[in-house]
C-alpha cells in the first residue's frame, strides 16, 4: 500500500506541473488557485458526507483544518505561483525539495522526532540530483532583487507546505482520516484564497478555453482530491519526513512532461542529476537499511555473494 501510495503522490503531482503551466495567462493568479479549490472543496466534501465517509470531528479540530488550509491549499500556492513570475519554475522545484528538511526540522521542534539516519544523506542526494538536472536555468538565471524575492516566496511556501504536513502528523495520531480533513480543509483553503482576492481587489476572470478548464478540472480532481489524499495517507503510514521525499521525486515526472511540451533537452547532467534522486530515494525508502540487512544475512549464513 506504502508503495501504491508513493507512486500515486508522485504521478499525480509530477503532471500537475504542466498543468499549472497552462492556468497560466489572463486569469489572476489568486483566482484560478481560488477555482481549484472552490471546485475540489465543494465537489469532495457533498461526495463524503453522501457515502457516509465523514468522521465526526470536534470544533478543535475545525481549527486545525483551518490551519491546513492555509497552510496545504491557500498560503503556499499564493507564493509559488507569484515566485513563478520572478523565477523560472524548476528553480522552484528545487525549493521545493527542501520540504524533506524542513520536515525533519519540524518534526523535531514540534513532535521532538528525532529525524532517521538516512533523512538527511537522502534529503542532500535528492536536492543535489535536482540542481544537476536544473543547473542551466539556474546558472542562467539573473540573481537580482527581483530573483532574491522569488527565491524567498519559494522557500517560504515550502516552510508552509511542511507546517501542513506537521498538522496532518497531528490529524492521523488523533485518528482522523486524510479524506475527512482535506475535504474540511480544502473548502477552508477556498475561502482563504476568496478573502485574499476580496482584500486585494483583485479582479474576477475566467478562461473559458477548453486548455484552461481542462487544465483547471485536472488541478482540481487528480491533483488536488486524490494527489493530496494520497500523500497525506503517506504521511500518516510512513511519517512525514519520509514521506516528503515525493517532493524531491516528483519534478523527476514534470521534466519528462517538459521535454514533450516544452522541448526540455535532456544531458549527462541530467541523467547524473536523475541517478542521484533515484539513489536518495532508495535512501530514504529505508534501501540501505535493507541492503545491510541482507548483508548480515549473507555474512551469517555464508552465502557467496
Amino acid at each position: 500500500m506504502n508503495l501504491f501510495l508513493y507512486t500515486s503522490t508522485v504521478l499525480l503531482w509530477g503532471t500537475t506541473w504542466i498543468a499549472i503551466h497552462f492556468q497560466m495567462g489572463e486569469v489572476p493568479v489568486l483566482v484560478s488557485a481560488f477555482y481549484r479549490f472552490a471546485i475540489a472543496g465543494l465537489l469532495f466534501l457533498p461526495a463524503l458526507m453522501l457515502l457516509r465517509g465523514v468522521q465526526k470531528t470536534t470544533l478543535r479540530d475545525h481549527g486545525f483544518f483551518v490551519l491546513q488550509g492555509g497552510c496545504l491549499f491557500s498560503l503556499n500556492f499564493i507564493c509559488f505561483y507569484t515566485a513563478s513570475q520572478y523565477i523560472v519554475s524548476g528553480l522552484i522545484s528545487v525549493v521545493f525539495s527542501a520540504a524533506v528538511l524542513f520536515n525533519a526540522l519540524n518534526s523535531r521542534l514540534l513532535w521532538g522526532e528525532r529525524a532517521e539516519r538516512g533523512v538527511y544523506l537522502a534529503a542532500a542526494l535528492g536536492i543535489a540530483g535536482l540542481i544537476s538536472l536544473f543547473w542551466d536555468s539556474i546558472a542562467g538565471g539573473n540573481f537580482d532583487r527581483t530573483a532574491a524575492l522569488g527565491l524567498g516566496l519559494s522557500v517560504l511556501g515550502t516552510y508552509f507546505f511542511s507546517l501542513g504536513n506537521m498538522v496532518s502528523v497531528r490529524h492521523a495520531r488523533r485518528g482522523l482520516k486524510p479524506w475527512t480533513c482535506n475535504a474540511y480543509a480544502m473548502n477552508y483553503g477556498a475561502l482563504i484564497l476568496l478573502a485574499c482576492i476580496v482584500a486585494s481587489g483583485t479582479s474576477w476572470k475566467l478562461d473559458t478555453s477548453p486548455l484552461y478548464l481542462g487544465s483547471l478540472l485536472y488541478l482540481a480532481i487528480p491533483g488536488s482530491i486524490l494527489g493530496f489524499t494520497a500523500y497525506l495517507s503517506l504521511v500518516g503510514r510512513i511519517g512525514a519526513n519520509r514521506a516528503a521525499y515525493a517532493t524531491v521525486l516528483f519534478p523527476i515526472v514534470a521534466l519528462s512532461f517538459s521535454a514533450w511540451f516544452e522541448g526540455y533537452q535532456w544531458t549527462a547532467l541530467s541523467f547524473g542529476g536523475l541517478f542521484l534522486v533515484l539513489l536518495g530515494n532508495t535512501v530514504s525508502l529505508g534501501g540501505l537499511r535493507v541492503i545491510g540487512q541482507w548483508r548480515l544475512r549473507f555474512e551469517r549464513e555464508k552465502i557467496p555473494l
